[in-house]
């Protein structure tokens, strides 16, 4: 899942958490210092550059990227033991990081969060109270950015509605559980019943 800073794919993130206990969101980690209120290993893990660098030279990270001056990156292990444990996963990534995610692993699939005005994502970062004004002009400059790659995404929500948003991205996780592939392997021994 991509969006700008802002749009509120975290929120919509931890409603589908607190509805399906199928859905885990990926921790990812970053060398950004830690804010206030988040916990080491719930939001992120947080790693010093140099080590960012050798978990990535190691070949740790699925995906990895820089935004806003810090790195952050996709465990590989925990992605995939995660995936092998039958859990619905989601990436909370930016866009370059969802090219990365299309390019190793082209089933998955690229929800873009977009919001309804710009006006709307600037009053919502103003309402975080997370970051200073010269900080949320970054912010917003970023996100044209950002919201530049919607058209690269499968799904597209707008987020104007908070509850119908939260609909429709349930909507859309139903919808990708019964693609024919992660059907297989939960009824293969159905399949192979009533093909007998």
């Amino acid at each position: 899942m991509s969006a700008p800073s802002g749009a509120g794919k975290t929120s919509l993130i931890k409603a589908l958490m607190e509805q399906d206990e199928r859905v885990e969101v990926s921790v990812s980690h970053t060398t950004r210092p830690q804010r206030p209120g988040e916990a080491e290993g719930v939001n992120y893990f947080f790693i010093s550059t140099e080590v960012f660098h050798e978990m990535r030279e190691a070949g740790a990270f699925f995906e990895s990227a820089e935004v806003f001056g810090h790195l952050y990156g996709t465990s590989l292990a925990q992605l995939e033991s995660r995936l092998s444990d039958g859990a619905d996963v989601i990436l909370e990534i930016d866009w370059q990081g969802a090219q990365q995610v299309r390019k190793l692993l082209p089933d998955s699939a690229w929800l873009f969060i977009l919001p309804p005005s710009l006006d709307a994502l600037k009053a919502r970062l103003h309402a975080r109270g997370q970051d200073e004004e010269d900080t949320i002009d970054i912010r917003m400059r970023a996100a044209r950015d950002e919201m530049s790659h919607w058209d690269e995404a499968d799904y597209l929500i707008i987020n104007d509605e908070f509850e119908t948003a939260l609909e429709a991205l349930q909507a859309l996780v139903r919808s990708l559980r019964l693609r024919t592939g992660q059907q297989q392997s939960a009824l293969q021994d159905l399949i192979e019943d009533l093909l007998a």
